[in-house]
């Protein structure tokens, strides 16, 4: 498990809003894809620099894929990041205010201190 690569993810696919869009309707084949295209590169670095070992587990990619954010949290991505990311995909389907913040904050209640580790 890498929790640097789930928040990887999630930060990367956030900020551009294609990728945004994309993650939105074909989950499992952005993760796919993001995964042979992005998780090697080193984040900052526009050159040909890039590892070669970092992949995400089986849970990491089924919670990616699903866009199960709960499962996410329990595995340790940063909450500030799932949560950004999902307003922007998943706000619009909410007619009342904060609709996907209050749902997110309803699918995570059952969680009691201390919350998972997000030290990466």
């Amino acid at each position: 498990m890498s929790k640097y690569l789930l928040n990887k993810f999630l930060f990367t696919v956030d900020r551009d809003p294609e990728l945004v869009e994309r993650y939105r309707e074909e989950p499992r084949a952005t993760v796919t894809w993001w995964e042979a295209e992005y998780a090697n590169r080193i984040l900052g670095c526009h050159t040909g620099e890039s590892s070669t070992w970092l992949r995400f587990d089986d849970t990491e990619r089924e919670a990616l894929a699903t866009h199960d954010y709960p499962k996410l949290f329990e595995l340790g991505a940063h909450p500030f990041l799932t949560l950004t990311l999902f307003i922007a995909m998943f706000e619009r389907d909410h007619a009342e205010p904060l609709g996907f913040q209050l749902e997110y904050a309803r699918r995570l209640a059952h969680h009691d201190l201390p919350y998972p580790d997000i030290a990466t």
